[in-house]
């Protein structure tokens, strides 16, 4: 066997693109030149024979695939492979960490004015970005890139066939500050200093206020203590009239709360329906993000 039909059998039983240096470990015989040769008579072949598939460059490998115009053809059958869909944010911060790697997840969320965990999740289960290093920063946050397989499944020969940065977005061009810088953050400093005044002067007011709530409250002290006498004077006098019936209670002597208590306090109605209502949408939002997960 010559050397072309080698490295056409390699490619047609390889669903990844190859290298050169990878066709070549498939015999001790083969050298990188004498792959590239046969892969140069292999695609001009296929070209002049009219072949329904093609050689082509992509993902910094070589693979055989079919040609684009035969592709109404195979939509009809089911057991031919479709490369899987990615939705609208998943595409946008996917652009994002292939312009701009690498980057880290608070970065892309940043840009993006959302949440994005969920999204760069997916986009890693489906193996179009993995982690390739650790920031600088606090906590040294994981930083993203894209992968052989955001190549292949976009059809690049490489990152340098994406479209130029000079025709994109300024969003995607130019990195953004995360902090504010110069004026901006002078007048932040200045804002927060007013509002540091603003609760100090708030604070004392408060104080201000307790003081004179103790004097009202010491002389509605005072006048309570006068009534609560006389409230249990007359009540001694109407129990010693009228004694209390009994009451079941435990071996203690304690006396049974009515319904409607918990420990030494009534339970509202309204507390308790707050509660309830609390705690129900407390399960529906745990749904929810059960189900953006797994979506």
């Amino acid at each position: 066997m010559n050397a072309h039909q080698i490295v056409e059998a390699v490619l047609f039983a390889s669903d990844a693109p190859l290298t050169a240096d990878e066709i070549a470990r498939a015999d001790e015989m083969l050298d990188e030149d004498q792959v590239e040769d046969a892969l140069q008579f292999l695609r001009a072949e296929y070209d002049d024979a009219g072949r329904a598939f093609q050689l082509v460059q992509v993902a910094e490998g070589y693979q055989v695939l079919t040609r684009p115009e035969f592709a109404p053809y195979l939509e009809r059958f089911d057991n031919v492979p479709r490369p899987s869909r990615l939705s609208g944010p998943a595409l946008e911060t996917l652009a994002i960490i292939a312009y701009r790697q690498p980057l880290g997840r608070l970065e892309v969320e940043y840009i993006r004015g959302v949440g994005s965990s969920g999204v760069i999740r997916t986009l890693q289960d489906r193996h179009m970005i993995e982690v390739v290093g650790r920031g600088e920063g606090l906590g040294r946050p994981l930083l993203y890139g894209t992968t052989s397989h955001f190549l292949e499944h976009f059809g690049f020969k490489s990152l340098e066939d994406l479209p130029r940065p000079e025709e994109l977005p300024i969003v995607l061009r130019d990195r953004i500050p995360l902090e504010p810088e110069g004026d901006d953050a002078e007048a932040e400093e200045r804002d927060g200093d007013g509002e540091d005044g603003e609760a100090e002067g708030a604070a004392a007011e408060g104080a201000r206020g307790e003081d004179e709530g103790e004097g009202v409250s010491d002389a509605e002290e005072g006048a309570g203590d006068v009534e609560a006498g006389d409230a249990e004077a007359g009540t001694e006098d109407d129990g010693a009239r009228n004694p209390a019936p009994a009451t079941s209670g435990d071996a203690d002597g304690e006396a049974e709360k009515p319904e409607g208590w918990v420990g030494d306090e009534p339970v509202d109605d309204a507390v308790e329906d707050a509660v309830a209502e609390a705690l129900g949408e407390a399960e529906e939002t745990e749904d929810d993000a059960s189900t953006a997960a797994r979506d």
